[in-house]
């Protein structure tokens, strides 16, 4: 195949110039990202029943919703929330690889069926089935600046004129609104009903009759009188009503002597907001805020800049002085690390290329493995496009990773090339290219098969994991075998086409002077120094079990030692405060402290935090008057430099402030997880479910008992409830039997309590062209405390009104304000983490093992990311175990031998130990990027056994003795093995050193990769050698061929060979595994031995 394009060169350049042409049209059609869709795909399910408890909610809307989720594809758990604020929430969780589409339709197609079966209520309020993500993109705070407007003025705004703009945005999923659209509120005066003999229903009928949309036809539609049409025309009758002041005419009775009653004279009336749970701040200015929330698969990047265009678009109408800012923003951290990645693989392009010119010494040669690396890198983006991946932070370390072992493919055949053109004077570079080519095609392929086999068995993982480990086996897998094609088609013509003959070629005639010179002598002196240590060390061979012994017991411990996690933590520019008061307490009391949370960020941390936007009532943990939630925006990453700026820092400060200053609520400040969508990605995530039916109380004992318990086990720490606790509730105990005897109706009663304390959704009205919702509630003095409810009284039967008092006591009592279940069961939510230095493997085994002493019929299920990290821990040693299995496989079918494999085998420990210790000593943790580190590690360090133990095997089959055969095979090997591990370690040194935005994943890969070739390469060049003659002495080989047969008696065979020499029957160093060629001007025949 070779041949065929060094005849052509012309050809190869085409293929390689279409190769790259569809790289570079992939490179602007792939989406970026920051992260792959590693989160499994969730459908959400809300709906809202304005003024219910929390069991109300969950016996008659969650269980019933629930119920009907049944025969869903893929569906991996489900679980729900209901909050006596309202609102019902129940969230599907789908296998990863489900469609969210097709899963988004089918749970509308089974909600339907049971949507006849919630409350009329819940219906008119309306059910929402959304497909997002958990966390939000960013959030957006609309603030007026000249103060004009109010709190309640700028989120009418927003929900009437922004809102519906920007969900209809390309990527959008979820927008959540921190203030309510205007309402026309009617606050009812219990005292004025009585006087008039009223109740609340009447009044209710009396707005939807008067406020209503009317049809009223036609005059003259056909069929008509011919003779008296003279026209048709529309009849309108009335239609919504438009201002508080029509609402207060609004006639409810007239007595006989024709006194009327109307609206205004039982409760006052008022334009007002929908609902007043939430207060937002931004920077210590009322508010009004959007979350936006991506729609599931959407590019993260693109949808930040179309809903920044459509702000744009829209910022010309906004009323005078109303501006919006971005207080929370998840993109300029994506955008940035993946910025930081491009760079750092230019860096390592260009690093590479010294490393390379540094042992080649020629221009030209240097610039062939170059032109080899735009090829593969855009090539690969090719494949990546046609697999349906996208641009993120690891298909890019992938390909950072990739570029040191590509050059080597070229290498190989550049360096075999010039090596052939310094030993034979007389031949042409392009006789040199095809005889070269003919010699090391196989090992050029051998190389890329066993480094694919490394990374193969990473594509076949399940679960979370599995897709993070498939982005980076897929890129370099398709890099490697790219890089094998280019080497055979590209790098040939090439090489035929751009090598010339130099002086440089006869080096070691004559006397070289400058740099390379003494480079050259210098290297020529290691070399001869290397030799002379390995020949001296082979006779005390079985010594070096002593140091290998003492780097398998370094490596146990070390894994030991270092911590497991799942993937590192980034400085992402934004924090997270959750504020959470005691269960009761109230908004203004929350607001309190929510001002010094505030006051904090504004003076302690001004230099670092560019902004603070605060929602009282709102936070990821339950909604309620108690809770509250902070969006702090940090300053560019490089106006805050150096370790104690970074957000994990700035989080730990103020904890630490909020801990000791702050004592009548809890405040956590939170980095966000490093992967969306993904919950807080440390420590465990358990739901405790109660499957014997022992109710909330037998569940909360057991709850309790579990905490008890994990606050005395070492193993785990922090184990927390994630929830609510439970709240005095007030319960209103209506005695039926004495409201009968009154003559007072039941269902009457419901709806007096109901629209009084809770709310009532009447109808609509017209707003400025905007259909918005009619509220009928108490006034506030008719609800503040449990007296409160003898103001209200009831009309019976004979038209008398009876107060409440005289058939209703109410008593206190604690409740849940927010109800769990986890599919279909009672549930509670408990999050923890392991004890410093174990695993969450272990801390989730001890939890399981507390679990077990529980009272009979609680049951548990873990997660989230516990689940995935349950799915996918089983999977890690098995990884390993296939790849190694799989490359002896490989190495055992490439030299047609099952001893020699071990030799290759027995250096992996080697590289490890320098991966491991690496980690160890720059503090980081066993997550996904060392184990991807180690794999690269792994197909490193046979890399440079192969290109040892291959020639030294070649040598012994010609009939040399076993200790000549390592000792000449270690010395010329040395500069190939330097040369490939050089350019591979400098590669990386830009992942090992990175700062800024995204520094956390380079650093853990760039550290475990620099060790490993570190490691792999200076242990490596001094075990190798021994593992070779352990092997050899234990297992004898084939019977070395006598040198006389089979080869044409060159006497020079049995000669001590000179590292220079030009004796033409030399076996001579490649720059790479697996081959050895003996060319022989002559005319006999190479022996290729594989």
């Amino acid at each position: 195949m070779s041949r065929f394009f060094i005849d052509r060169p012309i050809f190869a350049w085409v293929i390689a110039m279409l190769i790259m042409l569809m790289g570079i049209l992939a490179i602007f059609k792939l989406p970026i990202e920051q992260y792959p869709r590693i989160a499994p795909p969730t459908i959400s399910i809300s709906a809202t029943y304005p003024g219910a408890a929390a069991q109300t909610i969950e016996d008659s809307v969650t269980q019933v919703i629930e119920q009907k989720m049944k025969g869903l594809d893929g569906l991996m758990y489900m679980s729900s929330s209901s909050s006596s604020s309202g609102a019902a929430q129940i969230t599907l969780t789908f296998e990863n690889g489900t469609d969210p589409d097709t899963a988004q339709v089918q749970v509308q197609n089974k909600l339907q069926s049971a949507m006849s079966s919630l409350p009329e209520m819940v219906q008119r309020m309306g059910v929402n089935v959304n497909k997002s993500t958990s966390g939000f993109l960013m959030v957006l705070a609309m603030t007026s600046e000249d103060g004009s407007m109010d709190r309640a003025d700028i989120a009418d705004y927003l929900n009437s004129n922004v809102v519906d703009q920007l969900s209809r945005v390309e990527g959008v999923g979820n927008v959540n609104v921190f203030g309510s659209a205007y309402a026309m509120r009617i606050w009812l005066d219990p005292e004025k009903l009585r006087t008039y003999g009223l109740i609340p229903s009447d009044i209710t009928s009396a707005i939807q009759a008067q406020n209503a949309q009317v049809s009223a036809g036609q005059l003259g539609q056909t069929p008509t009188d011919e003779a008296r049409q003279t026209i048709n025309a529309t009849v309108t009758v009335q239609s919504y009503l438009q201002t508080p002041e029509q609402f207060r005419n609004i006639l409810l009775k007239s007595n006989t002597n024709g006194a009327k009653i109307r609206l205004g004279d039982v409760a006052k009336v008022e334009i007002g907001s929908e609902s007043y749970s939430e207060i937002a701040r931004y920077n210590g200015k009322d508010a009004a805020g959007i979350g936006i929330s991506l729609s599931s698969g959407a590019n993260a990047l693109s949808t930040r800049d179309a809903v920044e265009a459509k702000l744009k678009e829209l910022e010309p109408n906004f009323p005078a002085g109303l501006k919006a800012s971005v207080a929370y923003d998840t993109t300029p951290f994506v955008r940035l690390s993946i910025e930081e990645v491009v760079r750092t693989l230019a860096e390592a392009i260009a690093l590479v290329f010294l490393v390379m010119f540094l042992f080649l010494q020629s221009w030209r040669a240097t610039i062939i493995p170059t032109l080899a690396v735009p090829v593969v890198i855009l090539g690969t983006f090719g494949i990546l496009y046609a697999f349906g991946y996208t641009i993120n932070v690891l298909t890019l370390f992938a390909m950072v990773l990739s570029i040191g072992l590509l050059v080597d493919d070229a290498i190989v055949v550049v360096e075999n090339v010039e090596r052939l053109l310094e030993e034979n004077p007389d031949m042409t570079p392009l006789e040199a290219t095809r005889e070269s080519m003919r010699e090391i095609s196989k090992v050029v392929i051998g190389i890329a098969l066993i480094l694919s086999a490394v990374f193969l068995p990473m594509a076949f993982f399940g679960g979370s994991t599995g897709v993070i480990y498939r982005q980076f086996s897929v890129t370099l897998i398709s890099s490697m075998v790219l890089s094998a094609l280019v080497a055979l088609i590209f790098t040939p013509a090439l090489c035929a086409t751009i090598l010339k003959r130099t002086k440089a070629h006869d080096k070691h005639s004559g006397h070289q002077t400058g740099f390379f010179g003494a480079f050259n002598r210098m290297f020529m002196r290691l070399s001869k120094g290397y030799e002379s240590f390995v020949g001296r060390s082979i006779k005390m061979r079985w010594l070096y079990m002593i140091p290998y012994a003492l780097v398998i017991a370094a490596l146990v411990f070390l894994f030991t030692r270092i911590p497991s996690s799942f993937i590192p933590e980034e400085d992402q520019g934004i924090l997270m405060t959750l504020v959470q008061l005691p269960a009761g307490s109230t908004q203004n009391q929350t607001q309190a402290v929510m001002e010094k949370v505030n006051a904090y960020y504004k003076t302690q941390e001004k230099d670092l935090v560019e902004s603070v936007f605060m929602v009282n009532g709102f936070s990821f943990a339950g909604q309620g008057q108690n809770m509250g939630f902070a969006f702090i925006r940090l300053k560019d990453w490089d106006e805050r430099p150096g370790k104690e700026n970074t957000a994990q820092s700035i989080a730990k400060r103020a904890m630490g402030y909020f801990m000791t200053q702050v004592n009548e609520a809890q405040v956590y400040a939170i980095s966000p997880p490093a992967i969306q969508g993904l919950g807080t990605a440390t420590g465990f995530d358990l739901q405790l479910q109660d499957s014997g039916n022992l109710g909330h109380e037998g569940l909360l004992q057991a709850r309790n008992m579990l905490l008890g318990m994990a606050a005395q086990n070492k193993q785990v720490s922090g184990v927390r409830p994630n929830g609510q606790e439970d709240s005095p509730q007030y319960k209103v105990n209506v005695n039926y039997d004495s409201a009968a005897a009154m003559g007072v109706a039941p269902s009457l009663v419901n709806s007096v309590l109901s629209t009084a304390w809770g709310s009532s959704y009447v109808n609509d009205f017209m707003d400025r062209g905007r259909i918005k919702k009619v509220y009928m509630q108490g006034e506030a003095e008719s609800r503040t405390t449990p007296e409160d409810i003898n103001k209200w009284y009831v009309r019976n039967s004979n038209n008398q009104m009876v107060p409440f008092s005289s058939f209703a006591t109410g008593e206190w009592q604690y409740g849940s304000p927010t109800l769990t279940r986890y599919n279909s069961l009672s549930s509670m939510n408990l999050q923890g983490n392991a004890a410093p230095g174990l695993s969450t493997g272990q801390a989730m085994a001890a939890m399981e093992q507390m679990i077990a002493k529980l009272p009979k019929g609680i049951s548990y299920e873990w997660t989230g990311l516990s689940l995935e990290e349950k799915k996918s821990g089983a999977q890690a040693p098995m990884l390993y175990a296939i790849s190694i299995v799989v490359v002896f496989l490989c190495l055992a079918a490439l030299y047609e031998s099952w001893s020699i494999p071990f030799a290759v085998l027995l250096v992996v420990p080697l590289g490890v130990l320098g991966a491991a210790l690496f980690t160890g000593l720059r503090g980081l943790s066993n997550d996904i990027y060392l184990q991807v580190g180690l794999l690269t590690v792994v197909g490193l360090s046979a890399k440079n056994a192969i290109l040892i133990i291959e020639f030294a095997k070649e040598r012994q089959d010609l009939g040399y003795s076993l200790y000549d055969s390592v000792t000449v095979a270690a010395r010329q090997r040395l500069r190939p093995i330097i040369m490939t591990s050089l350019a591979f370690g400098i590669g990386v040194v830009p992942l090992f050193l990175a700062t800024g935005a995204g520094s956390g994943s380079q650093n853990a890969i760039g550290t475990s990769v620099l060790g490993g070739v570190v490691s792999a390469t200076i242990l490596g060049v001094f075990f190798i050698p021994m593992f070779y003659v352990w092997i050899r002495s234990l297992i004898k080989g084939n019977k070395p061929h006598d040198p006389n047969n089979g080869n044409d008696g060159n006497v020079g065979d049995l000669q001590p060979v000179s590292p220079y020499s030009p004796n033409a029957a030399e076996p001579v160093a490649v720059t790479q595994p697996t081959q050895v060629s003996l060319y022989k001007p002559d005319g006999g025949s190479p022996s290729n031995h594989q």
